[in-house]
């Protein structure tokens, strides 16, 4: 047997170590996981080099020429996740001003960076319009942290969303046909040569992914495939895509697997979710193995190569281009000059600039384009400050315009029916902010007349993910009477919130508690499920049955008199505490092996039967709102 060299299996180890670390520490810390991740690549690469003179992790060195077919293979499957986030049925239902950032916002901002790279930054026009195509796109990446830091109103969140998701693919795209063409310039062809090979080339990849796409399709649709073979069968066709087109018209297999990737996501697969969250699994490794590889591969003289001028740059594509293309793309959309000023100056670059760059970049330098050299620090030095700027400002801009959703955070309660009205009054009335989501108008006519904010549809369709904007909630609670339906509606949105913040009450109605609730073989297994509410053995016809009995719920404060301790001790064994809300307005959310706070100002809501110790009008009444 054949093993790997000892330096290069470290190489790999401390690439894919890095770039996790980096990502967890960032999820840690709220902070653009991007940041961290070329932070890791420049410490590892050249930052090492400047001080003992040897790069720590040196991927050129490790791998030599299989460096970019790697790094190739690695963009063609971002590029094809990117792809298949979008649905063009999602666009049509968009609201005016997504459309118009897309249809308007795209092409502007693209003109416009174009000139600043070519007048400012001094790039040829060829390589002006490539980088600018690409950094034109924000990515959802990176703007869905900025979305749950910043509590925005639900219009500006799916703006911003929408517009990472839709431009991703589209300025990829855009920036491959324009390396293609400056490519085949680079080889010698005149005008009318490079525009046939331009052509032809796109053709070639848009044709092949078509095929792929449209043969993936029926090959799911007619049961050809099995289940668990999907998601890596999907892999494996995304790199053999990539791979056939380039190989029968050389730099096409970037278009190939971005439109393979649009075509999946427009052929209405029962699949689909499971396949996109399996990509974006494969997506998370490869980006931070692509973050930290760029990053390091950078030498000191390539960083010394900036000059102000590419600083100059950065400074008027933030603070003029992007601002300008907003305001322009989006007169009469229905934005308002505060949310127009926001949208214009929250834009970070992404995952597709960077792994594309780089990646086109040696190839036109390749072909004997050495002013392209330039392009990987100049797009990395982009992002960073781009996602750096905005990740540290979203918070206070957003509160300086008055567009933040100050106070407690918001829970998305589904299911309509008088014990969870009875709670959405209880949170009312401690201001904890909540949407109360059910497909019946009738079930939610009281919540209407309750002044509680509502969501009339189902949870689970496409549509909700446009108008309910999930990323406005901190926690969800499924509380109808369907068990089986709770416990979809929380797997669903657990990628979207976190399977942390995913909670149903208990399926295990009536029956004993017990540790592994999974071990009953009637209920459903805890993995296909949220986390329990209350305790288990507490379901929603016990609730619904005490609630017509007389209970209801109770609000109490702690105080630096009135202990955690003192409040237990009041309510006795076995309490029904739902929630708890901390002087800061953070919410835990209560159940199985989750202990309230202890901190003087927290609010405790609790499900309590009539005449309870804990809130009769003697000294504990003092603690209770």
């Amino acid at each position: 047997m054949i093993h790997a060299p000892p330096d290069l299996t470290l190489t790999i180890a401390l690439i894919a170590g890095s770039g996790i670390a980096a990502q967890w520490l960032a999820w840690r810390l709220r902070w653009p996981s991007i940041v961290l991740m070329m932070g890791a690549g420049l410490i590892l690469g050249p930052g090492i080099a400047l001080i003992t003179g040897t790069p720590l992790l040196s991927p050129s060195g490790s791998w030599g020429g299989y460096l970019r077919p790697m790094i190739a293979l690695a963009v063609a499957v971002i590029l094809f996740e990117g792809g298949i986030t979008l649905n063009f049925r999602e666009l049509r239902d968009a609201s005016g001003p997504v459309r118009r950032i897309v249809f308007l916002g795209f092409p502007l901002g693209w003109a416009g960076a174009t000139l600043a790279l070519h007048y400012v930054a001094g790039l040829a026009w060829d390589l002006s319009a490539m980088i600018g195509a690409l950094l034109t796109t924000t990515g959802p990446t990176v703007v869905l942290p900025l979305l749950r830091q910043a509590k925005l109103p639900a219009r500006i969140a799916s703006v911003l969303k929408w517009e990472g998701i839709v431009n991703d693919p589209i300025g990829a795209l855009a920036a491959v046909f324009v390396f293609e063409a400056a490519r085949q310039s680079a080889l010698g062809q005149d005008w009318l040569g490079a525009a046939g090979a331009l052509t032809m080339g796109a053709l070639i990849g848009a044709v092949l992914g078509f095929a792929f796409g449209f043969g993936l399709s029926q090959a799911f649709r007619r049961g050809w495939v099995p289940e668990p073979m999907k998601a890596p069968l999907v892999l494996a066709a995304v790199m053999v895509c990539f791979s056939t087109a380039d190989a029968l018209a050389s730099e096409t297999g970037l278009v190939a697997v971005t439109i393979f990737g649009l075509v999946v996501a427009n052929s209405r697969l029962a699949s689909i979710e499971e396949m996109r969250r399996f990509k974006e699994g494969i997506a998370s490794i490869l980006v931070a193995s692509v973050f930290v590889v760029l990053a390091a591969d950078l030498t000191p003289s390539d960083l010394s190569a900036l000059g102000w001028e590419h600083l100059a740059f950065i400074a008027v594509f933030m603070l003029i281009v992007r601002p300008l293309s907003v305001f322009l793309a989006t007169v009469g959309s229905g934005l308002d000059a505060k949310e127009t000023v926001f949208v214009g100056l929250i834009g970070p670059r992404g995952v597709v600039a960077a792994a594309a760059a780089g990646h086109l970049a040696v190839s036109l330098v390749e072909v004997g384009r050495e002013d392209a050299l330039i392009l990987a620090p100049l797009v990395f030095a982009t992002i960073f400050v781009s996602v750096v700027g905005c990740g540290f400002s979203v918070a206070p801009l957003a509160s300086l315009l008055g567009l933040s959703r100050s106070g407690p955070e918001r829970l998305l309660i589904v299911g309509a029916n008088p014990w969870s009205l009875g709670l959405a009054d209880a949170l009312k009335k401690a201001d904890i902010p909540l949407t109360i989501a059910d497909t019946s108008w009738r079930r939610l006519r009281e919540a209407r007349l309750s002044g509680h904010d509502v969501y009339y549809g189902e949870v689970l369709s496409e549509a909700a993910d446009w108008r309910l904007e999930p990323s406005r909630f901190a926690a969800l609670l499924a509380v109808s009477p369907n068990d089986a339906y709770n416990a979809l509606v929380c797997v669903d949105y657990a990628p979207e919130l976190g399977r942390s913040r995913v909670y149903q009450v208990s399926g295990l109605d009536g029956r004993a508690d017990t540790e592994k609730p999974d071990e009953d073989p009637r209920a459903i297994a805890y993995t296909a499920r949220g986390r329990t509410l209350i305790r288990r053995g507490r379901g929603y016809d016990s609730l619904a049955r005490d609630w017509w009995s007389g209970w209801s719920f109770r609000t109490t404060r702690l105080t630096e008199t009135y202990s955690l301790a003192d409040y237990l001790a009041d309510i006795g064994p076995d309490p029904d505490l739902v929630l708890a809300r901390s002087a800061s307005g953070k919410l835990t959310i209560l159940g199985p092996g989750r202990e309230p706070p202890t901190a003087a100002g927290t609010v405790l809501v609790r499900f309590a039967p009539p005449q309870s110790t804990a809130d009769a009008p003697d000294g504990s009444a003092k603690a209770s709102e």
